[in-house]
């Protein structure tokens, strides 16, 4: 069998993928997670904080929903059907750390979870964490020129 023809059998035996319908569901679905972040704003605002107190709860609070739902198993089942739409928000951050502490839970809180709970988020973490380093000491060499 030629390469040419061993590509044509893949292309005829894979699935289809339903591309239209994969990025309407991301769009509700992520579109939904933004929507109760807006409510979370409102609703922290209503009860009188500020609005930068009010978003930073709402980002709390949707962090803290998220890795709820991941140790309950739930989050999975969401993001099988709304694909980047759970991944995008702040909700997808912390899925990534989550489900890794739930899956390693049985290797022990020292070894397991909290050996294991960045290895998704952990470079992610480490690169913003160096870029915000950088950023902060040019701005604070600016400040001075």
């Amino acid at each position: 069998m030629t390469e040419k023809e061993y590509g044509a059998l893949v292309e005829e035996m894979s699935p289809k993928s339903p591309i239209g319908r994969d990025c309407f569901h991301a769009f509700w679905i992520g579109g939904l997670i933004c929507t109760l972040g807006q409510l979370f704003i409102n609703w922290y605002s209503a009860l009188g904080m500020e609005k930068q107190d009010a978003s930073t709860a709402a980002s709390m609070t949707l962090v803290a929903l998220s890795a709820l739902l991941t140790g309950l198993s739930l989050y999975d089942d969401i993001a099988k059907h709304a694909g980047a739409g759970t991944l995008v928000p702040i909700t997808g951050f912390a899925n990534s750390i989550a489900a890794p502490a739930v899956e390693f839970k049985t290797e022990g809180f020292i070894l397991g979870v909290g050996g294991k709970m960045f290895t998704i988020a952990g470079p992610v973490l480490v690169y913003g964490l160096s870029a915000s380093v950088v950023y902060g000491f040019i701005y604070w060499l600016t400040r001075f020129f």
